[in-house]
């Protein structure tokens, strides 16, 4: 909450200031026009200079624009989204993997970001919002702070040993009888209570990516409450839309960016610098590939701390804002308007609050935005995974999905909503009404995600060996494999020439094992249709070699369906974000000029609260719902990686609860815009502006 909102008496106008202390650095123009005499015309222009520490040159002076800060604002925003709705999202399947966890502990990592954000929204909207404070401070700040977080995201990495895809050297079928002593026949359990294995408990680590995602939240919290409020002060009325347009385009963009690099770091081994996969005949079409999820974080908290100095440097306030300010026309609800008629505005903080809840479109603005936000961020941080799951594709390829939809859609739909609020030159209730068509229209398309496939072809999970019917899955275990003496602790599925995934080679009842470069043949498995031993056609017969059972590469979907997805999705994409920008807009305008940064902290707690914070729980709990098949652990009590879910149900939870959270945003939508009085001065009824 601001002080301007504290009324200004004859004496405290005239009383002497310090330097720089009667700069108005909200956007209450009207409440600090007493004492803005010219005598502090001085002092007010040595504050609107960029530069830090006193060192302020004239030809730094090119970078005080609006423009210029909106580019290095955007730069933040960009950075936030690249690290929390990029990197992060389009490893968490990769994670679960690598660590042994569940979609329900990354839901909990994920929620860790809204949950500081959610903590520091207050402290941060009050202070940061106050008379004489530094916005641009605030969000430099934060940004240092995000890039230790990401710093800290990267470090289970380097406290585990390496990552070992196979536990044995060859884990194949060894009949009862032959010597099970072997390191061969060994279990990862065995192995790693020799020291040898990586069996143990890697759970603990939930806590440390959670702590990252503290700092993340608390670092990133200036961004969209200061920051949006730091450019609406700087700029006209009419081109704060285009402004914040193009500011939230760039963090939409962000997690595009971070899709599409994370995603091709994924393409590189995890221990690269010590361990050479092709020694160990793995490629990233293997299921036991774990990508370098982690090389992208040390980019992003490098860039987090360059982008954070040039924000250092700007003042409180940008010349030609004050001017800007004094032009404004109040669109506030009609009811409050006239209650705070004579300047007579709240003290104090509780009152505050009342003032805005007691404010009924601001109240349904933020029923829709916690609604939307559920449905944003549980499909932000779970929709890769589903992608990947769902059509049978590497991470990589599901990322680079993401990015190609995310772009296009999310980023168009950010720029075109800011966009069409200027073209149409809409006012507050004019903007609610095409929030609400733009949500009726993505409550259509949420049945992109009754898209799916069937479920791939699994071998005793969702078919049975050698495609005998059985109801009685999970059942690893059959008479082609009863004498293997098989452990499920050594996972290491194998795609046999049948098209069927088998839960390792020992489990295919495969004796034989091949190297060749990076890939591994199985022969002899009793539980694939026998092949045999047959040379692939070739023109070259000197290239030709003898056809394997099975190799260690997934096995391709047949399933055609991925397009049809994409369109429909980037459809949803589209609406949903084309209603996020005219949503801010009218937040900021149907709330009284002085309330706007907490007004925007306050909305933000509710969306956190109320939406991000659960959406990423509820979604990961779903998402679990739907496995059919865990990973075996030692520690009984760790859980593990989910290893094959079911298809049907995971997209019915999706689309039921993207359907749920649409419908609520469509109602709430209807009420702010239903209860909208807009001050008969500003708007007609075309919702148009009739003063500017």
């Amino acid at each position: 909450m601001s002080e301007a909102t504290i009324e200004l008496d004859s004496n405290t106008a005239a009383a002497p200031k310090p330097k720089c202390s009667n700069v108005n650095n909200n956007n209450s123009a009207r409440s600090s026009r007493v004492g803005s005499a010219s005598s502090g015309a001085d002092s007010v222009a040595d504050c609107q200079r960029f530069g830090w520490c006193g060192w302020n040159p004239a030809w730094l002076q090119h970078f005080c624009t609006a423009k210029w800060a909106l580019f290095w604002l955007c730069w933040g925003g960009a950075l936030q989204g690249l690290i929390v709705n990029g990197l992060i999202n389009v490893s968490i399947s990769t994670i679960e993997r690598r660590f042994g966890l569940r979609s329900r502990q990354m839901g909990l990592v994920a929620s860790g970001y809204d949950l500081a954000s959610f903590a520091c929204l207050v402290p941060v909207t009050y202070y940061g919002g106050r008379r004489g404070a530094s916005k641009p401070r605030f969000i430099a700040i934060g940004l240092i702070v995000m890039g230790m977080g990401s710093l800290v995201f990267l470090l289970p990495n380097f406290l585990v040993g390496n990552y070992r895809a196979t536990i044995a050297e060859a884990n194949v079928c060894e009949p009862a009888g032959v010597a099970s002593n072997s390191s061969h026949s060994m279990t990862a359990c065995e192995l790693n209570e020799m020291g040898e294995g990586q069996g143990e408990s890697l759970t603990w680590t939930v806590w440390l990516f959670l702590a990252a995602q503290l700092l993340h939240g608390a670092g990133a919290s200036p961004l969209f409450t200061l920051g949006v409020t730091y450019i609406d002060e700087n700029v006209s009325k009419k081109m704060s839309s285009v402004y914040l347009g193009i500011y939230y385009t760039m963090a939409t963009v962000g997690p595009a960016i971070g899709y599409v690099f994370g995603g091709q770091l994924l393409l590189i081994y995890t221990d690269w610098m010590t361990v050479d996969p092709v020694q160990l005949s793995l490629t990233s079409d293997s299921k036991v590939w774990i990508g370098a999820w982690w090389l992208g974080f040390i980019f992003a908290a490098a860039m987090c701390l360059l982008v954070a100095l040039p924000i250092f440097g700007y003042p409180k306030l940008l010349p030609g804002a004050e001017k800007l300010q004094l032009e404004r026309v109040s669109e506030a609800h009609a009811t409050i308007s006239e209650a705070d008629d004579s300047n007579k505005v709240v003290r104090g903080l509780p009152r505050a609050v009342l003032s805005l809840l007691a404010n009924p479109t601001f109240f349904f603005l933020n029923l829709a935005g916690a609604t939307e936000g559920l449905v944003i961020a549980g499909f932000a941080a779970f929709l890769p995974k589903q992608i990947e799951n769902q059509f049978s594709i590497s991470p990589m390829y599901s990322a680079l999905v993401m990015g190609l939809i995310t772009v296009p859609a999310g980023g168009g739909g950010t720029f075109l909503g800011g966009y069409l609020v200027k073209k149409w030159n809409l006012a507050c209730r004019g903007i609610i009404k095409m929030c609400l068509l733009a949500t009726t229209v993505a409550a259509l398309f949420t049945i992109s995600f009754l898209v799916s496939c069937p479920n791939p072809k699994f071998a005793g999970v969702t078919t049975g060996y050698r495609m005998q019917t059985s109801s009685d899955f999970p059942a690893l275990v059959a008479s082609c494999n009863s004498n293997c003496g098989c452990s499920r602790t050594n996972y290491d599925p194998i795609c046999g020439v049948d098209g069927v995934m088998y839960y390792s080679p020992c489990y295919a009842g495969c004796t034989q094992e091949e190297h060749s470069d990076s890939l591994k043949r199985y022969h002899n498995c009793s539980c694939i249709a026998h092949v045999g031993w047959v040379e692939e056609g070739s023109p070259f017969p000197e290239t030709s070699y003898l056809r394997p059972d099975a190799t260690n590469r997934k096995c391709d979907s047949t399933c055609q369906t991925l397009p049809l997805f994409v369109a429909l999705c980037f459809i949803l994409m589209v609406f949903t974000f084309l209603a996020t920008m005219p949503a801010l807009s009218a937040t900021l305008r149907c709330v009284q000029d002085d309330q706007r940064s907490f007004a925007l902290g306050l909305q933000w707690i509710k969306v956190r609260l109320l939406g991000t914070i659960p959406a990423p729980l509820i979604f990961g709990a779903l998402i679990d719902e739907s496995c059919i098949l865990w990973q075996e652990s030692c520690d009984k009590n760790a859980g593990g990686a989910c290893l094959v879910y079911d298809n049907f149900y995971i997209s019915r939870y999706m689309w039921l609860l993207a359907l749920i959270c649409k419908l609520g945003s469509v109602v709430f939508f209807a009420c702010a815009w239903w209860f909208y009085v807009p001050p008969s001065r500003s708007s007609n009824a075309n919702g148009k502006e009739d003063v500017n």
